[in-house]
Parts: structure tokens; C-alpha cells; sequence
């Protein structure tokens, strides 16, 4: 596995990997790319990312940005574990073939503060997280849009367990004709859940072991409010009973506990024949924890 940390080389290595020719009957044609952006800090539901793109492409390539222009006043920037050594090792165990590991300085050059440029996407970014954390999608569209430029993947694969920021990515892609060249595909990937039904994510580490024990409540009362709405229930009976079993469990809060609409995110009452989804925060130990779940 290659990596690299300026734009320069990232592209004469991609150049590279699409020289690499693949046999499609009697043609011959460039070699298909997997993007598949991180922050690093990798776990197994990276890893499953990594291997839905092996799968689909003839090369992955994966890349390592913790995106300061996501991060509000407050947030845990300067705590976010980096670990670059380890997560490269990760990274080659499944097959990746590229790393791109910029600095701060190659993709905002002069850095964020000066950057002047910023995408946002209204709508499906306005609830939920966008509502808690100002300014959080503009910064997730604009890097994201800025990786899809770099690398000019054919695929690029995203996880659903950050639910609301895959909606913000496709919609930008398709509000900008990102669904051609640089990216025919976005893929979203079903949540890797811990043997407690916990979503795996790199804030999980900072939850202590009571923390921990305490937080695989939440996609169980998850579910149990499934059932009840699938079952015709109330859905602001079932939403209530959620959210006071986390409380219950230790949580200090609950940012929001909505049902919504799976393509929108608007937020809907009741069960209306199309494709919705139960999205959950909330805070326990001082870490934000995030889910979702279809709802049939």
C-alpha cells in the first residue's frame, strides 16, 4: 500500500492505479476506484467499508482527514485520536492500495480560516446533528466535494450509521452532477454493530466501562420503540419510552429521538407506506453518541 500526503502525488498515483488495465471480455479497460473517506481512528466498521469497495473495484483507495472545518467552538478537534501508523496497518490487512493522508496545509491551503470557499446544503442538513452542531455539514460537504475532486472515484462508500451525513453527500452530488465523473456511485453500507448491538464508532473509546455497560441500551430501546410503531403504536408514545430509558441508563441527555422520512429527513408522526427512520443522539459520559435504524 502506498501513501501520500500531497496533492501532487495522490495524483500521479491514482494516474497510476487507472493504468493498471482490466479485462472486460475481448477489452481492455482503465482500472475502476473505490474512495472511501475516514477520519481515521479505525475500527472494524471501517474495515467493512474498506472490503464493500474490494468487492466492487478493482483498487481502494481510502483517506485519513480529521476536517477541522467540521469540528464547532467546543468540540473534540485537539482530542480526536490520530493514529496514523496503526490505521495503515489496518488499512493494507484489507487490500486498500492508496492512502491519501493530507496535511491541514494541502487541502486548505493557508488554512480554514482562510479558505474562502464553503458548501451547504439546505434541507436534509437542517435537523438532527445539523441542528446540535452549526456549520457541521458545510464543512463535511466541502471536504467531501474537494476528496471527490482529488481522487475521481468511481465509487465512493460511505457508512449509514452516520445517516443524516450520507443524505447531505448524495444530495450535494446530485445538486452538483457529482453523479457522473468524478463519482458514478455513492454506496451506503449498513451500520457494523458490536456484539451488544452498540454502532461502532471511534468515540466509543472514550466512554468509561460503566459508560460503555450503560450505553447498549440505546439500540435496544431502539428497537423496542421499532416495534412499537410498526405495530401501529403511537410514535410519540414509542419516542417518549426511548427516550426515558436512556435517561433511565445513565444518559445526561437526549439531543433528539425522531421519526423520519428515509430520502427527506423531514420528520413525520406516523407510518405513511414509504421508507423512514428512527435517528437517535444523545449523551452519556460526556460523549455524544449517534444511531439510526430503518423502520418498516
Amino acid at each position: 500500500m502506498q501513501t501520500v500526503s500531497t496533492l501532487e502525488m495522490l495524483r500521479k498515483s491514482i494516474a497510476a492505479l487507472r493504468r493498471e488495465p482490466v479485462a472486460e471480455g475481448s477489452i481492455s479497460a482503465p482500472a475502476s476506484i473505490g474512495l472511501v473517506p475516514t477520519m481515521g481512528a479505525l475500527h472494524e466498521g471501517h474495515l467493512t467499508l474498506m472490503r464493500a469497495a474490494r468487492d466492487q473495484c478493482d483498487h481502494v483507495v481510502a483517506s485519513i482527514f480529521v476536517n477541522p472545518t467540521q469540528f464547532g467552538k467546543g468540540e473534540d478537534l485537539d482530542a480526536y485520536p490520530r493514529q496514523l501508523a496503526e490505521d495503515s496497518a489496518m488499512l493494507e490487512s484489507v487490500g486498500v492500495s492508496l492512502l491519501w493522508a493530507p496535511t491541514v496545509e494541502a487541502m486548505y491551503p493557508g488554512g480554514p480560516q482562510s479558505f474562502a470557499s464553503s458548501i451547504s446544503v439546505s434541507g436534509v442538513s437542517a435537523g438532527f446533528c445539523g441542528a446540535d452542531r452549526p456549520g457541521h455539514f458545510d464543512g463535511v460537504a466541502t471536504v467531501v466535494c474537494k476528496l471527490f475532486n482529488q481522487v475521481q472515484p468511481d465509487m465512493a462508500f460511505f457508512g449509514e450509521k452516520d445517516f443524516q451525513q450520507l443524505a447531505v453527500i448524495r444530495t450535494m452530488a446530485r445538486d452538483l452532477d457529482l453523479t457522473q465523473p468524478p463519482v458514478s456511485q455513492i454506496i451506503g453500507v449498513p451500520t457494523v454493530r458490536e456484539a451488544d448491538g452498540l454502532a461502532m464508532s471511534s468515540r466509543n473509546r472514550y466512554l468509561s466501562p460503566s459508560d460503555r455497560a450503560a450505553a447498549a441500551t440505546l439500540p435496544t430501546a431502539m428497537k423496542t420503540a421499532i416495534a412499537q410503531i410498526e405495530s401501529g403504536g403511537p410514535v410519540d408514545a414509542a419516542l417518549s419510552t426511548l427516550k426515558s430509558a436512556l435517561l433511565d441508563a445513565g444518559f445526561s441527555s437526549v439531543d433528539y429521538a425522531s421519526l423520519a422520512d428515509a430520502s427527506t429527513l423531514a420528520e413525520i408522526t406516523a407510518l405513511s407506506g414509504g421508507p423512514a427512520r428512527l435517528l437517535v443522539a444523545a449523551r452519556i459520559g460526556g460523549t455524544r453518541l449517534i444511531d439510526n435504524m430503518p423502520v418498516d
